[in-house]
């Protein structure tokens, strides 16, 4: 269909470019501190304009908090990926930080907004 196949592997299945996949994660990883991102200004958005409680800033203080972790552990695997061609394992510990960050943004979010 005007596409150029990869040149075929063993056995005929067409072969698998390692460029591609580091790539795709590495733009999933920037969308993923983009939507961080939103999540932390509108916490603080969300606190200055409804009028500063001390639970409000609490919330945002660590939403900010937690949007910085995830932005720590993106950076990190973003550079993982680029040090080298090979396939660099993610550690569990990370990924449970970022479930934990975005999981514990959203929780931050939500008593924000009720």
């Amino acid at each position: 269909m005007g596409g150029v196949s990869a040149p075929a592997g063993r056995g005929g299945i067409p072969g698998r470019d390692p460029g591609l996949q580091p790539e795709r994660t590495r733009l999933a990883w920037r969308r993923t501190t983009l939507s961080g991102t939103v999540a932390a200004v509108l916490a603080a958005r969300t606190v200055l304009r409804g009028g500063a409680s001390a639970p409000g800033i609490v919330a945002a203080a660590l939403c900010c908090g937690l949007w910085l972790v995830l932005l720590a552990v993106a950076h990190r695997r973003i550079r993982a990926l680029a040090a080298g061609p090979g396939r660099v394992p993610f550690a569990p510990r990370h990924a449970a930080a970022a479930a934990l960050c975005t999981v514990a943004m959203a929780v931050c979010g939500a008593a924000l907004v009720l």
